[in-house]
């Protein structure tokens, strides 16, 4: 039987040490989004996997922790308004208003509408003389955008809302975590939604997994959490199928068949 690729739609490889091993173990088994955190690290990551592409693609983020604590202020918004242009994914970005965090509320609703503006705009549009932007596909228009939204979700709704973002990009909430009424606006709003191991340990998650329609669903791992100098690339393939097993076991559907529409769908991501 034919092996159905597996396809993590939110990773952080930029934290490995080893992320050339890491990246292939992915290009291996399917294929991956890879997020930053920090713009400053996006070009060098992206040329550091460039052998990967098309299976291995890197995004260009702006992770609301890094605004919260200040490690990205003005001068990192700036740049990522700069490197927008030709960035065909957006990960990782977004809010997160949890009580550590909500004292800088402001701060991150600022940065995240300049964000959503840049990335609003067509893809290529102020681009440098001689970059070619990549072409959209005619499913997933214009860019990806892989969002964190913790305890910050219809706030996040809102600035996807009034910048364009939800016409112009593919949203995909990465690990969501709000209200039952959040959720529902997010499906309204034509969002996507990757879920993973650990999300669907907890009754919540598994009640979203059910509830979230199959074509909306999509499987990411966060893998690696944080920084660290050795990742284990034999790990990559089976935490994508726990994921997978567990989806499907939340859901009541054939596992097979339920990995097989992702993968479609994570493929014409992946591609588009």
């Amino acid at each position: 039987m034919e092996r159905t690729p597996f396809i993590d739609t939110h990773c952080h490889l930029d934290f490995a040490g080893n992320a050339v091993e890491i990246a292939a173990a992915y290009a291996a088994c399917g294929g991956a989004l890879s997020g930053t955190c920090d713009p400053r690290d996006f070009e060098r990551v992206r040329a550091e996997l460039a052998r990967f592409a098309p299976r291995v693609r890197v995004g260009l983020g702006l992770h609301p922790w890094w605004v919260a604590d200040g490690t990205c202020g003005e001068g990192e918004v700036a740049l990522f308004e700069r490197l927008a242009p030709a960035a065909p994914l957006i990960s990782e970005v977004g809010l997160d208003f949890q009580p550590r965090r909500v004292d800088t509320r402001d701060v991150q609703i600022e940065a995240f509408e300049r964000v959503c503006v840049a990335s609003a705009r067509p893809l290529g549009e102020g681009k440098a003389a001689g970059q070619l932007a990549p072409r959209p596909s005619a499913e997933f228009p214009r860019r990806i955008m892989s969002i964190h939204s913790s305890g910050a979700a219809m706030c996040t709704l809102d600035v996807l809302d009034r910048t364009g973002c939800l016409d112009a990009c593919t949203c995909i909430f990465h690990w969501f975590s709000g209200s039952q009424e959040e959720l529902t606006r997010a499906i309204e709003s034509g969002c996507l939604f990757s879920v993973n191991e650990r999300m669907l340990k907890t009754k919540r998650g598994r009640a979203y997994a059910r509830a979230i329609p199959k074509g909306r669903l999509l499987i990411e791992t966060d893998f690696p959490s944080k920084p660290t100098p050795m990742a284990i690339p034999q790990e990559v393939a089976p935490r994508l199928g726990r994921t997978m097993s567990l989806l499907a076991a939340a859901r009541g559907d054939d596992e097979r068949s339920l990995a097989l529409a992702i993968a479609a769908a994570s493929e014409r991501l992946l591609l588009s």
